[in-house]
């Protein structure tokens, strides 16, 4: 609701808050005789809690998938709060429309990201009954700014002209308590030693057969071998190499191995509000961003599976093998190649993306 005192012009307030449907939410809005009457409402008939700071809305109703729960609800929202800097850099909680879901780990990330907390709508709307709740700054709307809501440069929104690829990605890794990756501000060997062995990781996706397999770990095998055979070599010697040398690993994100846990002997107390530990351990998002932060090569395949390619470091490649997709289920003789979601490198223009022809192989 928005309290006003009468004959006040107000913009029109209807907002997109879900970029999957094309509803707008419009609050309602009170009119009060004079501003007196106003205050006297606000501190005696309401007597309102105040939520302090900036809470931002985001609403995505079906979380469990993390490509889709960071790009199509978390990325939107938070698209929405750069427009008001230096909002976005600095803390604030998060008004979530959001099913529940008891199992699902993404809830954690939003938390993290936002660094206040996250209030679920279900809750506030049920505590509303009888109670009311003052936002000291709201900020709503998200428009078409989802990865797949398909720009005409097809870019991901706001990617580019608002660098919010590269200000998403170094607020995912401090609100988890990693160290942002290597900027890079002229060209890709910045901060790089040219002796130094590549690390690069294939990303093992979905839709990658077993035939696909064999031969990726085949070009692994190769590319391995080459490296442990010239690596001990000169640095003279490593120059005159028609190739780089490159480490490469095939990683399953499910698989990624966190630091070793340490313990603490002091247990959660009745008046704790969350975990005594809660920032003081690793949680499993935080493994593949430790990962993703040493990448200089990236091999991925179509899909959401190659969603954080946003989060490596500047002057990283990205190299997408595509995937021959079936024209239908009923025939897969008849297939089209495939690689989706080029907007999320385009977008990106700090790493450089390369799309191997899966049509030409034999």
């Amino acid at each position: 609701m928005v309290a006003v005192i009468k004959g006040r012009i107000l913009p029109v307030f209807a907002v997109r808050v879900y970029s999957f449907g094309t509803e707008t939410v419009t609050p309602r809005i009170r009119e009060f005789d004079s501003y007196s009457e106003l205050q006297n409402f606000i501190r005696d008939s309401a007597d309102p809690i105040v939520l302090p700071g900036v809470t931002l809305f985001l609403k995505f109703p079906w979380l469990g998938n993390i490509g889709h729960s960071l790009f199509d609800g978390l990325y939107p929202a938070y698209v929405a709060l750069i427009h008001f800097p230096p909002r976005h850099l600095q803390p604030f909680r998060l008004l979530c429309a959001i099913d529940e879901c008891k199992t699902c780990q993404d809830e954690d990330i939003l938390n993290r990201f936002a660094g206040l907390g996250i209030i679920k709508h279900y809750v506030l709307n049920d505590m509303s009954n009888g109670s009311w709740f003052v936002f000291d700054e709201f900020v709503m709307g998200g428009g078409m700014m989802c990865q797949r809501c398909t720009q005409p440069n097809l870019q991901l929104p706001g990617g580019v002209e608002l660098d919010g690829s590269r200000l998403f990605r170094d607020r995912l890794y401090a609100q988890h308590g990693v160290i942002p990756p290597t900027r890079r501000y002229k060209h890709s060997a910045e901060g790089r030693n040219q002796h130094d062995v590549l690390h690069a990781y294939v990303m093992d996706n979905k839709r990658f057969t077993d035939i696909d397999r064999k031969e990726i770990n085949a070009a692994i095998n190769e590319i391995n071998n080459y490296t442990i055979a010239h690596q001990n070599k000169s640095i003279t010697d490593i120059n005159k190499l028609d190739w780089p040398l490159i480490n490469v690993s095939h990683v399953y994100y499910d698989s990624i191995k966190g630091r070793k846990r340490t313990s603490s002997w002091f247990n959660e107390t009745p008046i704790d509000a969350r975990s005594p530990t809660y920032e003081l351990i690793e949680t499993y998002f935080t493994r593949q961003l430790r990962l993703l932060r040493t990448t200089d090569i990236q091999i991925t395949g179509p899909g959401t599976g190659s969603m954080y390619q946003s989060f490596v470091p500047d002057g990283s490649v990205i190299i997408n093998v595509g995937g021959l997709i079936p024209l239908t289920p009923k025939d897969q003789n008849i297939t089209y190649t495939a690689y989706m979601e080029q907007y999320m490198a385009s977008g990106a223009p700090y790493l450089k993306a390369l799309y191997y022809p899966i049509n030409e192989r034999p």
